[in-house]
């Protein structure tokens, strides 16, 4: 997280071979994952292990979290544990906040780009007692600029205005653990037609979001005294969102509510085995309302709508020591539109030798879908939109082989891992860009056919020299799609991806040099044809002081842009205007600079 800038949870993934970010259109900025070959809304988010950041939240969620927030963040590829619910397809992101029971003091960061982009980020600590902590996390975030580099007439980013307030508590002591967390959140977008577009004889195109959230997360967990392992824990979360999108004469606005609810009970049977049983209950409530150019009919969900989910589920863990960990899980639930359904899922990890870990899991997992809520930045174009009437409940198999290899050399360690995913579709919310059901045209509807994602990747880390420790990796992604009767590589998804990262920390540990590159593979576009594989560098420098260090870095330094990323600029109002066809930068280099502060009782 120090790395680089690392301004929100999206720009943390730059030097990860896992986890891809990109730009999901080249109007509002909205910045998607792909993890196995698969859209980000196959990622279940978790908050402290809460799931958060879902339906209406999916196409900002990156922006939504700031990077010196962030405590950590763990990544799980592929079926995870059945704990956290049904929805994990490709794998999980858990985001562990800073703790307000950690060091006292108060951190600081502030941030400024070569686009005039500043950002400040302000957090304290405090102990009132020694059970009693509170913390209080400030973020604003502000960009003007009326930005067009390639001269297109449109803005290449949008202007931003942003702030971001989380209150937490916690209450910890031998027997009980009490942590709650109140967060307030607004975000402003504009861009569309800049304000020196050439062509002043057509009607601005405008594009506008402003978002508004709001959660509560409340985690309790007592420990049974006299029973080592044992521990009973109730998690309550709720969210409240509300966007209003423009695009040109599309509106669009949405409304989620959110409430989560979790009990479990986990034991230690012996040092051999673990048993966690718990229930979980989810309601989410949706208001929708669709109007404008893009719809040839009323958007079929607008209005409101709800789905409530009750379930139950249950984990073994055997362990024998070090050598071998057996994890099945079973979880049985119930949706009020979907039915009854069973997510099933097994992890097993092997160390045949002190060198070697072999990992494999299997598992199925689903998802509620909601066409516009999770994908409203495809709005972004000329196309008209259609949506089935009976969209489906996703469901997808998952399945994983890994291995990890430590090998001495010299004194030092290498250190490889290989993996292999397969995901599977049995159904799927596909979108069809310009289908045979007519040009211009965006059509949601369910799998009529096969989908499915193959993910081959190794990476290999070594410490060269003492201080300087090199990472190098490699990807292959197979992901294809029915399209129309056509088995088709999915669009806007790259084959491959070679990353390679040098970090080097000086003996006195004062300065730190950071270099990235990456090579993203060719792809394909809507229509089939290829886009072209393009290379990426990134560096920063930081240099520490007592109570603070200052950091200069710079992005894309290879100057690398997607020479025309929309796709009838000139005239926004025609149905072959596409903004959303983005599979490289559509910014130029970007150089930033930035300060560190931290003030902390030792």
């Amino acid at each position: 997280l120090f790395r680089a800038a690392c301004c929100n949870l999206g720009e943390s993934f730059t030097a990860n071979p896992s986890v891809d970010v990109s730009y999901s259109d080249a109007a509002t900025g909205a910045r998607q994952i792909k993890l196995l070959g698969l859209s980000g809304t196959y990622v279940q988010m978790l908050t402290e292990n809460i799931p958060n950041l879902r339906g209406a939240g999916i196409p900002y969620s990156l922006g939504y979290v700031p990077g010196p927030w962030m405590q950590s963040i763990q990544v799980s590829k592929g079926a995870a544990s059945v704990k956290n619910g049904y929805e994990s397809i490709t794998g999980q992101i858990d985001i562990e906040y800073l703790k307000p029971q950690g060091t006292d003091g108060i951190r600081g960061n502030a941030y400024l780009d070569s686009n005039l982009k500043q950002e400040a980020n302000l957090d304290g600590s405090i102990h009132l007692n020694d059970r009693l902590s509170g913390s209080l996390l400030l973020h604003g975030e502000n960009r003007q600029r009326d930005h067009d580099g390639n001269g297109d007439g449109f803005m290449d980013m949008p202007r931003q205005k942003q702030y971001n307030v989380m209150n937490r508590w916690a209450y910890v002591s031998s027997g009980l653990i009490s942590q709650l967390a109140i967060r307030l959140l607004g975000d402003q977008r504009s861009s569309g037609m800049s304000s020196h577009a050439a062509n002043h004889d057509i009607r601005r195109y405008g594009v506008d979001v402003n978002t508004h959230r709001y959660e509560a997360q409340w985690k309790n967990a007592l420990m049974l005294q006299g029973r080592p392992g044992t521990s009973i824990a109730l998690m309550l979360h709720g969210s409240w969102h509300d966007a209003h999108y423009t695009f040109g004469d599309t509106r669009y606005n949405v409304t989620q509510k959110n409430g989560y609810a979790q009990l479990m009970y986990e034991t230690d049977l012996d040092e051999h085995h673990n048993l966690a049983v718990g229930s979980s209950l989810n309601h989410d409530y949706y208001d929708e309302l669709a109007s404008g150019a893009a719809f040839a009919a009323p958007y079929p969900a607008a209005g409101s709508h709800s789905e409530s989910t009750i379930g139950a589920y249950a984990q073994y863990t055997y362990k024998l020591g070090e050598q071998l960990t057996v994890m099945p899980g079973l979880r049985y639930d119930h949706s009020t539109l979907y039915g009854g359904f069973v997510t099933p899922r097994l992890h097993v990890k092997y160390m045949p030798v002190s060198l070697l870990t072999l990992r494999a899991s299997v598992g199925k997992g689903y998802r509620s879908p909601h066409a516009l809520a999770e994908n409203t930045p495809l709005l972004a174009s000329g196309r008209t939109c259609i949506v089935a009437n009976d969209l489906k409940q996703e469901t997808a198999w998952n399945m994983g082989l890994s291995a990890a290899l430590n090998l001495p050399i010299g004194s030092k360690t290498l250190e490889v891992n290989a993996e292999y995913y397969y995901t599977r579709f049995g159904n799927q919310l596909v979108i069809n860009f310009d289908g045979a059901r007519g040009d211009h045209t965006l059509f949601f509807d369910n799998l009529h056919g096969r989908s499915y994602s193959h993910t081959l990747q190794v990476d290999a880390t070594y410490p060269l020299v003492e201080g300087l420790t090199a990472t190098a990796a490699w990807r292959y992604n197979d992901a294809r799609t029915t399209y129309d009767g056509q088995l088709r590589q999915r669009p806007l998804t790259s084959l491959y991806k070679g990353l390679l990262t040098l970090s080097y920390k000086t003996p006195t540990a004062l300065w730190q040099f950071d270099v990235t590159g990456q090579l993203n593979g060719k792809g394909k576009l809507y229509d089939n044809s290829d886009y072209p594989a393009y290379g990426q560098l990134q560096a920063q420098v930081t240099r520490e002081f007592r109570h603070f260090s200052v950091y200069l870095g710079g992005e894309n330094l290879t100057n690398y842009r997607i020479a025309r990323p929309i796709v009838g600029a000139e005239n926004p109002w025609q149905p072959s205007f596409d903004a959303t066809q983005i599979w490289g930068p559509t910014e130029g280099a970007m150089v930033y600079i930035g300060i560190r502060i931290k003030f902390e009782t030792l």
